[in-house]
């Protein structure tokens, strides 16, 4: 069987198609408001002509290169490319604005490999036993999991968790408008009908890091960021390995658990992992100024939910996110039934598809590093060139999602919103947090409700619940402990 694997994923049909898929889904993941959601959509129905195997590994390069690729604009120009890549804005652009792009896109390309290759593993050895732990996230687990990234918002505050938080109820706000799933009443539309379906994602986090971005280059369009390193190998130092090698460890195995869970995915491991490596760290105080092991943090986690989430689409037939749900249609049209049966009935197909995510990883790695000089070019493009095209990019990417005129409106709106909340000082992450995991809360508290008949009781007799449920609570109140301590020994200072 092994050498038939290597003969299969070897073979110049399918090592072509992984590698394309690879280069599309950089190219896609880099191209703000184009998701890998969206990227594996568009490539399947070229998958339909191929052999299952081939067509398999596009989609699979595809999801493995643009949830990487996401960073790449993030760290760049504070545009994360896809969702996953909100978490590394924080630390990544402010590398950037020192003048170590180049630093930052080693340190995220290997970190990304790294967590890949983790979730690799994961899948590959020990798939089915991880599955069964998915099984036993009904809905009070779900709601605890999303209440507890939720909790998070205090940490990734900055300096003002007031400002922080105020920002995560808006988002939260932002979260109920449209129909409630529920009963179908209409919440907060003031009769519009465009609001009944609520607020599209996309637009949203487009409008909000990069519109609003845009807005603050056009102030001075002739500051420039200059790559002050020599980029003379694009490989992490030995320093900056020592540092990143323990935190990526961690987020590759953070986000491959979290990918398992369906619903969740990079976009809640990435801001999950950033907030434990803070916990953790030394020097709190200085993530969000541009730390290594602040960009390993969800970089590696974000790439490690790409094995978790195929561990229950592969396993049991439920997709762990939306781009294994949509693997899900392409596993069906090419007569493959994801389950316990796939395991027996194909397993040169499901082998050879372990193989090949690996692999997929590896290319992904080669084509980051070998590309990182020509992604530095793009901070050397004056403003006045780069600014149009990045706000050509925002009107594309929120227009593609629906190709409705009203989410262009809509990216714009918050692009101004945005602009103002980043002159106020007020955090974005937390609403784009907010939004994520808002109906995800709700949804699944009221899900609880029914099932237990309007007893509370309920997330106090689940076990895994009632855990995420007491580190929420400690998640959400030391922060805000902590810099009330800080606080009281400034003014004790100031006496």
């Amino acid at each position: 069987m092994f050498v038939q694997v290597l003969a299969n994923v070897f073979s110049v049909k399918v090592l072509l198609s992984i590698i394309g898929g690879v280069a599309a889904g950089i190219s896609i993941g880099a191209m703000p408001g184009l998701t890998s959601v969206m990227g594996i959509a568009l490539l399947m129905p070229l998958t339909f002509t191929m052999d299952s195997t081939s067509g398999l590994m596009v989609l699979i390069g595809e999801f493995v290169g643009a949830i990487y690729g996401g960073s790449i604009t993030a760290i760049l120009i504070n545009t994360p490319g896809t969702p996953s890549a909100a978490a590394t804005v924080l630390d990544g652009y402010p590398m950037t604005k020192k003048g170590q792009a180049a630093r930052a896109l080693g340190i995220s390309t290997v970190s990304s490999f790294t967590g890949g290759i983790i979730s690799g593993l994961f899948l590959i050895l020990i798939a089915p036993k991880l599955a069964e732990v998915a099984l036993k996230f009904s809905a009070p687990e779900t709601f605890a999991l999303a209440l507890f990234g939720i909790s998070i918002i205090a940490s990734i505050s900055g300096k003002s968790i007031l400002k922080g938080l105020m920002s995560g109820f808006f988002g939260i706000m932002l979260s109920l408008i449209g129909i409630d799933n529920i009963t179908g009443y209409t919440r907060f539309t003031f009769g519009s009908a465009f609001l009944m379906k609520g607020l599209t994602f996309i637009p949203v986090l487009v409008g909000l890091f990069a519109m609003s971005q845009c807005f603050i280059s056009i102030e001075d369009l002739r500051e420039q960021v200059k790559i002050t390193e020599k980029i003379t190998h694009t490989m992490p130092s030995k320093e900056d390995m020592k540092i990143i090698l323990p935190t990526i460890i961690r987020g590759g195995i953070t986000g491959t658990f979290i990918g398992i869970v369906p619903g969740a995915g990079g976009d809640i491991s990435a801001f999950i992992s950033y907030d434990m490596e803070k916990r953790l760290s030394k020097h709190p105080e200085l993530f969000g100024t541009g730390l290594p092991e602040a960009i390993a943090a969800p970089e590696s986690s974000n790439n490690g939910t790409t094995g978790g989430a195929l561990i229950p689409l592969l396993t049991l037939g439920i997709p762990g996110d939306g781009n294994t749900a949509v693997m899900l249609g392409a596993l069906m049209v090419h007569n493959l039934v994801p389950g316990p049966q796939l395991f027996v009935e194909q397993p040169l197909v499901v082998n050879s598809l372990f193989l090949g995510f690996m692999l997929a990883n590896v290319c992904m790695l080669v084509m980051g590093l070998s590309c990182i000089k020509l992604f530095t070019k793009i901070v050397s493009i004056p403003k006045v060139i780069l600014v149009p095209i990045i706000m050509v990019m925002c009107v594309v990417g929120a227009y593609a999602i629906d190709n409705a005129f009203s989410d262009i409106v809509l990216m714009f709106v918050f692009g101004v919103i945005g602009y103002f909340m980043i002159k106020g000082g007020y955090p974005l992450s937390p609403i784009v947090l907010a939004l994520i995991l808002g109906p995800m809360a709700e949804g699944n508290f009221r899900r609880s409700l029914v099932m237990s008949h309007g007893s509370y009781a309920i997330f106090f007799t689940h076990p895994i619940a009632f855990v995420f449920i007491l580190i929420a609570i400690v998640s959400f109140v030391f922060p805000i402990v902590k810099q009330a301590r800080e606080n009281r020994k400034e003014k004790g200072a100031g006496k």
